[in-house]
């Protein structure tokens, strides 16, 4: 029932702002409307968002904390191979085994499992007319990309995750490493670099 109603609320407001027929055209309603379906109001880590702002880049701070995405292949870590560990941009926590990243040739960072199953929430994301699965970091809540199930064997899986979101430590450096693989961040104004 919830359902029926969420999507007859859907098509209301499309048809309210002229948009159309809601399964062809791409909606105009704001992501808070249409978005995931997060049901945890608190994380156990956060940050103020002035912080984040002067600590991450442009493009992180819009994939991690407005829900946004980049463009497929523009990403530093698409094309990685080197062996470490991908951890959340925001809160370092690790999320990704480099053994488990395959090249789906979609674009992004992809992996077939997890580190840890608790490291990332899943949850509805209803954004675009079409449901998809948000994955986001279960410490920090930032958006990461999201989960198909068209990943290889064994899990199936495929989590579709931005490079922006990504931070990667190499299995022999010693500090952390930022997202496109560049070691620490950038000396002249701290932020991570893309």
């Amino acid at each position: 029932m919830a359902g029926l109603l969420r999507r007859g609320l859907f098509v209301a407001l499309h048809h309210a702002l002229g948009q159309g027929s809601y399964s062809v055209c791409r909606p105009a309603l704001p992501a808070v409307l249409l978005g995931a379906r997060r049901t945890k109001k608190t994380w156990p880590v956060s940050f103020p968002q002035e912080e984040l702002k002067k600590r991450l880049t442009p493009a992180q701070y819009h994939v991690t904390q407005e829900r946004g995405t980049e463009s497929a292949f523009t990403g530093g870590l698409t094309l990685n191979k080197d062996e470490g560990t991908y951890t959340c941009v925001v809160c370092s926590t690790p999320l990704f085994s480099s053994d488990t990243k395959f090249d789906s040739g979609s674009g992004w960072p992809s992996f077939f499992d997890l580190m840890k199953e608790e490291s990332i929430t899943v949850t509805d994301d209803f954004s675009y007319g079409m449901h998809r699965v948000e994955a986001t970091c279960s410490q920090c809540g930032a958006h990461l990309g999201h989960l198909f199930e068209d990943g290889p064997r064994p899990t199936g899986k495929r989590y579709c995750i931005n490079s922006a979101s990504l931070g990667f430590q190499a299995k022999d450096a010693t500090s952390s490493t930022s997202e496109g693989g560049a070691a620490g961040s950038s000396a002249s104004d701290g932020k991570t670099e893309l």
